[in-house]
């Protein structure tokens, strides 16, 4: 149902493959965006292909988002994206 997401977007298609490439890799990613409109667009994509993920965006509380930090930070974590806005980078984050 949600394949449409990838096929019609040829970004989506490239970061298809490079997500792909560095979850087999054991990586970890940080996407930065601008939009938080993307932001969302990214979160029906890691629903889809069942990535564990944390996001922040300007929105977000201090607590809630010095948890989620400290829990894709962990060696142990099962988190492998963290989506970010420009916004939320500018509130003192240290990754």
């Amino acid at each position: 149902e949600g394949e449409h997401l990838v096929e019609n977007s040829y970004k989506l298609r490239v970061l298809d493959k490079l997500l792909e490439k560095a979850k087999n890799e054991s990586n970890r990613v940080l996407i930065f965006s601008q939009m938080t409109r993307v932001l969302d667009i990214l979160e029906d994509y890691c629903w889809f292909r069942m990535h564990k993920y944390c996001r922040i965006d300007g929105g977000i509380a201090g607590e809630v988002r010095e948890t989620m930090i400290e829990d894709f930070m962990h060696d142990d974590s099962d988190k492998f994206l963290f989506l970010l806005s420009t916004r939320a980078g500018g509130l003192g984050l240290n990754l």
